[in-house]
């Protein structure tokens, strides 16, 4: 229950909303119990007034509410018993529609707080998720994030709404029937209510139960969630080497987990509901039975209109206690799923602002000393000191094969990871004192691994420039060498590109990811083997484009490939994470190293694609 906490903060925002809101379930419940009252006057009087067989008038008057002393008093005058009895009729159905009315505002104040509530607590998840770094969600599936989002933020609004408005009215209700019970008759009323301690007891021992099948319940679901989720974005990998059945077995096995928590909350909750509605009636026997013998052996001055007066109290009480089981039901699956969002709201990124942060317009002069980066959760060591200087306007090529470090250099550039030994410094500042903000929007990165989103074509390019328009969007375009695909399209520009850009092909994807890295005017350019997917003709075109583009502008081009139409100021070659050779390409062929084999293979290679064209 103490993860529950957390939400303190919510109801002081939304209080004044939440004090009205409980008002309002009062106001309902204080109409709803002078009903009995009222039934238990007319039914007195109607005994009183025929003369009926076995009527004896009670020795002293009855403990109504002051409301209805009133009302007693205003009909005594009247001469008609149908009279009277239709004036009672009437204010218990006037008393029926006040109710309705003050229960309709207090939905609409509880209800709708824990709407604005659930707003928030979404928000704050998101604004959470993206502060978090990228060993986070290397960690974390992305079925877990949605579910924790969705499905246990829904969770906690059935907390702090409906479990929060049954509990109002659980014990407004309660209060109240309770007074004009002990008012009425003491004795009886501990009699009527002797099998609620019961109640407790059970409600108490169930729902510890109900706790723990409720977390399983959440964690089943996330599995489910994260399966269905990988299935859906992996559909033509799964085709394509033909395992529909075996992706369907993943997920009936999952499947059949969370059915088997599910049905076993329901079977406890199928015995729990009876079991308090079973209760409720023994009280409800127990005022019959006891009101009864009462009345024919002529103690406790109890009449008819008593008995009748404490039934209706009983009925009154059973939704609310029966909802104790619900309510309580409630809370639990609310308190497993806060307690599931709480461990992301209280995880604390690796990668944050300093307390003073550096926000200066880049010029590009770089430089890595003694650098050495240990992948976290794997212990992979990407780079060995490695020390390069790059100054500003300098075009610098990384090259090596896959798992040599290339990339993991973008990555320490963009702050998403934090060296592990030595230092990264831009323009004479530690990388780690500028502001993330200042830093990440002066670069300009294209990934190896291109994403797109579910918008335009035109959206697409435009990510993270939002003032820019259109022309600039199809100048980029035409940079990249997209141009003219794009004008193709059905839509042109505004044409809606499916998830992560599957309607492309794998050349357009990074064409266009390479026009959202163009429509930027940064101090810095990191390409990170961004043309794998396109021909050598489109390739050769983008690369007589990135001449003019990366003029004046500092750029890291970390490809596994050669190009030789690019003059590169230095081309450094990785393996293993270690600085191998280093140079131009003119001191590197030369020196008849790794960098002259891998040139010499990929002449061979274009010369045999050339020759088999």
């Amino acid at each position: 229950m103490k993860q529950l906490k957390s939400l303190n903060k919510y109801f002081w925002k939304y209080r004044i909303r939440l004090i009205i809101g409980v008002f309002f379930v009062f106001l309902s419940n204080y109409f709803n119990v002078l009903t009995p009252q009222v039934t238990s006057f007319v039914i007195d009087f109607v005994q009183k007034a025929l003369n009926l067989p076995g009527y004896k008038s009670p020795d002293n008057n009855s403990n109504y509410d002051v409301l209805v002393d009133k009302f007693i008093a205003s009909v005594q005058g009247l001469d008609s018993v149908s009279k009277i009895v239709a004036l009672c009729g009437v204010t218990i159905l006037l008393l029926a529609l006040l109710r309705g009315f003050f229960l309709f505002l207090m939905r609409q104040t509880i209800i709708v707080m824990s709407r604005h509530i659930e707003y928030d607590q979404k928000n704050e998840i998101y604004s959470k998720y993206q502060q978090l770094d990228t060993a986070f969600y290397k960690t974390n599936s992305t079925g877990d994030l949605m579910n924790r989002i969705a499905e246990d933020v829904s969770r906690v609004r059935m907390f702090t709404g409906p479990a929060i408005m049954y509990l109002a009215n659980l014990v407004t209700i309660i209060s109240l029937s309770v007074f004009f019970m002990l008012q009425r008759d003491a004795e009886l009323t501990m009699y009527v209510l002797a099998p609620l301690p019961i109640l407790a007891v059970t409600i108490y021992f169930v729902n510890n139960t109900i706790n723990k099948k409720s977390e399983a319940i959440q964690e089943s679901l996330s599995r489910l969630t994260t399966n269905a989720q990988e299935s859906y974005s992996g559909i033509r990998v799964i085709k394509s080497f033909v395992q529909e059945k075996a992706m369907l077995g993943f997920f009936t096995k999952n499947s059949e987990e969370y059915k088997k928590n599910a049905i076993g909350l329901s079977k406890v909750e199928a015995i729990y509901f009876p079991s308090i509605t079973l209760l409720i009636g023994i009280s409800t026997l127990l005022t019959i039975m006891i009101g009864g013998l009462y009345y024919i052996n002529g103690g406790h001055n109890i009449g008819v209109n008593t008995i009748v007066e404490f039934v209706m109290y009983i009925n009154m009480l059973t939704f609310p206690v029966s909802a104790i089981g619900l309510t309580a039901s409630m809370i639990q699956r609310a308190a497993a799923s806060q307690r599931r969002i709480n461990e992301f709201l209280n995880t604390e990124p690796s990668i944050q602002n300093p307390k003073n942060p550096i926000k200066k317009n880049i010029e590009g002069n770089i430089s890595f000393s003694n650098v050495q980066f240990v992948y976290p959760h794997t212990g992979i060591q990407a780079l060995k000191d490695f020390n390069l200087e790059i100054k500003k306007g300098e075009k610098v090529a990384i090259v090596g094969r896959t798992g040599s470090g290339k990339s993991t250099i973008a990555q320490l550039l963009l702050r998403m990871y934090d060296v592990t030994g030595g230092k990264i410094e831009m323009d004479g500042d530690n990388i780690r004192d500028f502001e993330l903000k200042t830093l990440r929007e002066q670069i300009s990165y294209v990934p190896q691994d291109v994403f797109l989103f579910s918008e335009t074509v035109e959206n697409n390019i435009r990510f993270g420039t939002a003032d820019t328009d259109k022309a600039n969007a199809v100048k980029a375009a035409t940079q990249a060498s997209v141009a003219g695909e794009i004008e193709g399209f059905s839509q042109q520009y505004d044409t809606m590109i499916g998830e992560r850009g599957v309607t492309l092909s794998g050349g357009q994807k990074q064409r266009i990811s390479i026009a959202r890295a163009f429509i930027k005017n940064p101090a810095l350019v990191i390409f990170d083997d961004c043309l794998s997917a396109v021909d050598a003709r489109t390739e050769k075109e983008i690369i007589g484009n990135l001449k003019n583009y990366l003029s004046g502008k500092t750029a890291l081009i970390i490809t596994h490939r050669i190009f030789s139409l690019l003059d590169f100021d230095t081309i450094v070659v990785l393996e293993d994470g270690k600085m191998i050779e280093k140079g131009t390409h003119k001191q590197l062929l030369e020196k008849n190293g790794y960098y002259a084999k891998l040139y010499s293979r990929q002449q061979e290679e274009e010369k045999r694609n050339t020759g088999n064209g």
